[in-house]
């Protein structure tokens, strides 16, 4: 019983990456709608997806991770000029080695979002939150000591 109850408790622990100029501001812009964004989410604020380092997104999931998701500009309204093209091709290598750990394609995620979709950025965190517990608590997760 004790175990059960403990499996109810779980919360994805989501991570993602979002692009300052588009993607990070559309998810302010879902706090300052109001909109209902699940608590699963932990975003880390970079300049460009362009410089998410393909290292970043693996030590994310080696550490226990249930999902990273990486957020950027719309190709073509890159801040960076096409910076964001490298993020897409970074995020097809990384779909390859996220196969080669064993672990399951709704572990990663890819998603252009502007800085006026603050309701996209909210589906989007409840989309992937609902995905991740269809799939359940990642492989790589670890036991944190309280």
């Amino acid at each position: 019983m004790g175990k059960r109850l403990a499996e109810d408790k779980w919360e994805p622990k989501i991570l993602a990456f979002c692009c300052n100029w588009c993607s990070y501001a559309g998810a302010d812009a879902a706090g300052m709608e109001r909109r209902q964004v699940p608590p699963t989410i932990r975003v880390i604020r970079v300049m460009c997806s362009g410089r998410i380092d393909p290292a970043f997104v693996l030590m994310a999931l080696l550490e226990g991770a249930d999902a990273v998701l990486v957020t950027g500009c719309h190709i073509g309204d890159c801040h960076y000029v096409n910076a964001n093209n490298k993020t897409r091709n970074r995020y097809e290598f990384l779909k390859e080695f996220v196969d080669e750990l064993g672990l399951e394609p709704e572990r990663l995620w890819l998603r252009w979002i502007s800085a006026s979709e603050g309701s996209l950025f909210a589906e989007m965190v409840r989309e992937v939150t609902e995905k991740v517990k269809e799939i359940g608590p990642s492989p790589l997760r670890r036991e944190w000591k309280k």
